[in-house]
């Protein structure tokens, strides 16, 4: 599967919905976990802001990259950040899309504005 690392260096990316646990199965609230290492998931809402556009997106975290100090509509920094491209058929409707995983969520800072 592609593995796109994304260079989230110049974005401001802010914190739209709290950590919450990554339901693996909705029907019987299970849990994902990370397949190779076993711990829980987690997943976050962020507005991902460069170069002028922005975009919502869920990003999935390990529990352990989760730190204190996140405040909704504050901004956050991803290490990690990386996008996989994902295509799926699901009731015979062909569905696509990006995932986002990183490897922890912590509070960030506001990019400083470019002198021209």
């Amino acid at each position: 599967m592609c593995v796109i690392r994304v260079d989230a260096s110049t974005a401001t990316i802010l914190l739209t919905e709290a950590p919450a646990p990554k339901v693996r199965d909705r029907q019987t609230g299970e849990i994902a976990k990370d397949a190779v290492s076993g711990e829980a998931l987690m997943t976050i809402g962020v507005v991902y802001i460069d170069e002028g556009e922005s975009s919502l997106i869920q990003v999935t975290i390990p529990e352990s990259g989760v730190t204190d100090g996140l405040t909704v509509g504050a901004p956050v920094s991803l290490p990690g950040l990386v996008a996989r491209p994902w295509q799926s058929v699901f009731n015979g409707r062909e569905r696509h899309g990006i995932a986002y995983r990183a490897t922890a969520v912590m509070p960030g800072a506001f990019q400083m504005a470019q002198a021209g």
